[in-house]
């Protein structure tokens, strides 16, 4: 099964309650109206978009109905799909590793699927024909070193790994020393996801990302922050939060097959002006591709 096909079976879920809410409205309304842009954003706001979005959407769609004179029901769905898509594209989702080496910083909170994404992204790159290096930075968890390490052999790619407790820093001036030596394309970082502790989250930030700054001065960096698509709504809070401790330019999607929230991906985007960058459907290692925006609004809507 290719992924595009995975995509549309992961996204199942998504599709039935956003298709399901979307479609209802369009019964009810034939004619194009304001009752109709106001239950459509009823809609939108019960499927996860987010009501800063939503209200988002539909004002544009009020504007373009003007503009345009529409006045079939079909083509303002057809509409709205252009506005869902415009969001996705407002930003660049793609990976920007430009110099050699290059390096992929990777934030968020416990339990949201970071360790395996890392896995499976470091897989793609070595599909591609990249060399990997993966560092172990997340010393505080118990077991994450040990399960980041399960991952980095199904993936056949080098682990940097110290102790548990061990300073991340220090890890991370290994992993680049390893990197350098072994001429490698890409350093992943694992980090730590203390939410509960925000302040040692962002001194551990801050440090690693100073080791990275003076080590590997004029490095392309990518700091991708992994969310888990069954929490909806409660993403866009992670990522500001985030967002004060570090500079993320990118999201990482997890999980979206076990959800009917992915509509909650649109919101993501267009409140915290992110881009997603890879998006994952399955356990298996291929099961985590690049995003790609027409793909994930055909496959909900």
């Amino acid at each position: 099964m290719g992924f595009f096909d995975k995509l549309k079976q992961g996204l199942s879920k998504t599709k039935e309650s956003f298709n399901e809410k979307i479609n209802n409205v369009f019964k009810n309304f034939r004619k194009v109206d304001e009752d109709l842009l106001d239950e459509l954003e009823e809609a939108l706001i019960m499927s996860d978009v987010g009501m800063e979005t939503s209200v988002k959407i539909i004002d544009n769609l009020r504007d373009k109905i003007k503009t345009e004179k529409i006045e079939d029901a079909d083509l303002v769905k057809q509409a709205l799909r252009e506005q869902m898509q415009e969001i996705l594209d407002s930003v660049d989702s793609d990976l920007k590793l430009e110099t050699k080496p290059s390096v992929i910083l990777f934030v968020g909170v416990n339990g949201v699927g970071k360790t395996t994404s890392i896995g499976k992204i470091a897989n793609n790159l070595r599909k591609e024909g990249k060399k990997v290096i993966v560092a172990a930075a997340d010393t505080f968890r118990a077991a994450a070193v040990e399960q980041l390490e399960v991952w980095a052999n199904r993936a056949n790619v080098q682990l940097v790994k110290r102790p548990e407790g061990t300073d991340p820093a220090s890890v991370v001036f290994d992993a680049i020393k390893t990197t350098k030596q072994e001429d490698a394309d890409v350093l992943i970082i694992d980090t730590a996801g203390r939410l509960h502790n925000k302040k040692y989250l962002m001194d551990e930030l801050i440090k690693i990302n100073k080791v990275i700054d003076k080590e590997l001065p004029d490095v392309s960096k990518e700091v991708l922050m992994v969310l888990d698509a069954t929490t909806g709504q409660n993403a866009i809070l992670q990522v500001k939060v985030f967002k004060e401790a570090v500079n993320i330019n990118g999201l990482v999607l997890t999980k979206l097959d076990g959800t009917s929230k992915g509509g909650a991906v649109i919101g993501i985007v267009s409140e915290n002006n992110l881009p997603i960058k890879f998006i994952g459907v399955g356990e298996q290692l291929d099961d985590m591709q690049k995003f790609n925006s027409t793909d994930f609004v055909n496959s909900i809507i």
